[in-house]
Order: C-alpha cells, then sequence, then structure tokens
C-alpha cells in the first residue's frame, strides 16, 4: 500500500495519457496438502470514466497453478470482475499470476472545476429520483467496514464550511487527513477498524481511506472505496526493483451530477491522476479485496506478492 516516492502530477495536462503493464503475482505455500480450495478474485483492472481520468482495459491475462476444477467469471453488484474458481486436487503450492494491460487518461485538470455548494449536493441527492443519483445514495450509509460517526462529522467539518464547493471541501479533508495521520504500516493490520485508525492517528492506505470515507458519509455525503495500483518512481539514484509495487487504495466521491464521481488519494494528498490505476469499487475494503476464499488442509500457509506496475 503506498505512498509516492517520486513527484505527482496533481493537476496534470489535459488529454494526458499512460499506458501500463501490470503484473500481479500472489503464491501460497502451504505446510501441508490442501485437499480443496475455493477462491474468488479480483485483480482485473475495470475500464472506468470519470470527469479528470478515464481508464481503458485493453487486455488481461490469468493464469492459475495447479490448473482450476471450475473457473467461472461474472461482474459482481457494483461492476467489477471477479474470477471464482476451484482447486479440487491435493497441492501444495498455489500460483497465481494476472497480467494487464491498461491506458490512464487525464481529461480535465481538476482545479478548472467549479463545482456546486456541497450542501446543495446533499439536498439533490435527498429529494433524487434519477437513477444515478439512486446509485449514489447506496454510498451514503453505514457498510461493513464504515459506520457513520458524530465524531467523524466533526473532524470532516473544518473542511466543510457552509457554501463551500463539494470538489473544494473534499480535496481540502485529503489534505487534512494526509497532514494529521502518519503513514505507518506497523500500526495497523488488515482487520484495523476505521475507528481505531481513526483514534491512532496512523495507518496505511486502507485506514485513510476508511476514516475519509468515513467523514464524508458522516455529512450525508456519498463515497466509495477504490482499489487498484499507484505508479511508484524510486528515490534519485535508486534503482526499480522487480516486484516491489503493492496493491493501493483511494476514494471517490460523488459530486453530482454535472461532474460525477471524483476520485482523491489521502495517502498521497491528491486527487487521483494518470498515476492510478483502478481495479474494482465497493463500499469498503470487504467488498473488494484481491484475493478471498477457503481452503480444507494446508496447514500454515506463507503468503508471497509480487506486483509490477511498469509504464510501456
Amino acid at each position: 500500500m503506498n505512498q509516492l516516492q517520486g513527484q505527482t502530477n496533481v493537476s496534470g495536462e489535459e488529454n494526458a495519457s499512460t499506458r501500463y503493464h501490470i503484473s500481479h503475482r500472489t503464491m501460497y505455500k502451504y505446510s501441508a496438502p490442501v485437499a480443496i480450495c475455493q477462491n474468488q478474485l479480483r485483480m482485473m483492472p475495470r475500464s472506468l470514466k470519470r470527469q479528470t481520468c478515464e481508464t481503458i482495459c485493453h487486455h488481461v491475462e490469468t493464469l492459475i497453478k495447479p490448473e482450476p476444477t471450475v473457473t467461472q467469471q461474472h461482474v459482481d453488484y457494483f461492476g467489477n470482475q471477479v474470477i471464482a474458481f476451484s482447486v479440487e486436487s491435493l497441492h501444495d503450492e498455489l500460483d497465481i499470476l494476472v497480467q494487464s494491460d491498461v491506458t490512464v487518461s487525464q481529461t480535465m485538470e481538476i482545479k478548472s472545476l467549479v463545482s456546486t455548494p456541497w450542501e446543495s449536493v446533499l439536498e439533490s441527492i435527498n429529494n433524487a429520483t434519477d437513477p444515478n443519483w439512486l446509485f449514489a445514495k447506496e454510498f451514503q450509509y453505514n457498510s461493513p467496514r464504515i459506520h457513520r460517526r458524530s465524531k467523524f462529522a466533526e473532524y470532516a467539518a473544518p473542511s466543510f464550511p457552509q457554501g463551500r464547493p463539494i470538489i473544494e471541501a473534499s480535496l481540502d479533508l485529503t489534505k487534512r487527513i494526509h497532514q494529521d495521520f502518519a503513514y505507518d504500516s506497523k500500526a495497523t493490520h488488515v482487520g484495523t477498524t476505521t475507528e481505531e485508525s481513526f483514534l491512532l492517528r496512523a495507518g496505511v492506505c486502507q485506514d485513510f481511506s476508511h476514516v475519509q470515507i468515513a467523514c464524508l458519509r458522516s455529512l450525508g455525503i456519498p463515497a466509495c472505496y477504490v482499489s487498484g495500483y499507484l505508479r511508484t518512481v524510486p528515490a534519485d539514484g535508486k534503482p526499480r526493483m522487480t516486484g516491489a509495487d503493492e496493491s493501493h487504495a483511494w476514494i471517490s466521491v460523488y459530486t453530482g451530477p454535472e461532474f460525477g464521481w471524483i476520485d482523491f488519494d489521502p495517502t498521497n494528498a491528491c486527487a487521483a491522476d494518470t498515476n492510478h490505476i483502478p481495479i474494482c469499487i465497493g463500499r469498503d475494503y470487504s467488498e473488494v479485496s484481491p484475493m478471498r476464499g477457503v481452503v480444507i488442509g494446508g496447514g500454515v500457509a506463507t503468503l508471497s506478492v509480487a506486483v509490477d506496475v511498469i509504464e510501456v
């Protein structure tokens, strides 16, 4: 879960585009044979159009060893590509490789967007019957990992004074979380609650995204969780290390019908740009985890992950 090592192009040039080749390898080694495993993968980039960025997925290839007994592909409720598979033969390793080619285009500078005051967006949503508004309403409420609380609304309040445009206010909250919270991979774990990371004022991208979504929803603003990849640049003089990239997470805010959903990255204090490659969206991490499943047998499992995001 990444912080950018180089400079992020927050404003970007209109119509700038970047093409990537992404390789995501996941390997499990087991201390005893596994009789059966059943898993779901959400690692396939999705084509996604935003006001400021558009992502087009050109090609995806998935290789699984040992060869699955059953494989099914479907699109989930939120439009994410899912591969469900079952391996029903004895195995002591599971190797999954997902490779994809993606283009991300910056279509508009966020600083050029003059949006509606945030209270007006709320009023329109609360009285909405249009399908786009109704879909956005699903991201106003509690989800398995995020619950609306008065303390989150109080934290968000300085960014949302009366009459402030919703995009400007959302970016301000993004920057405040980056400033107030310490990036510390040892402070939290995948099961840390939003309340715990908010109290710690520390964590990683999953935690910061959950906190910002909780703040926005506590004000009544629709916000969703985005999982994906982030292109990282090695520090000056340092070589790029193969397999050293990681999955990333950020958020998306519904700003009204004029500009729709806009993505923000609280880990890096910026709006999402061509460095951000979306994979899945959901209400929180529990709905977009890259891999989930069950095994029968296996003893102790050792997990290794290698991710490469290469500009081509």
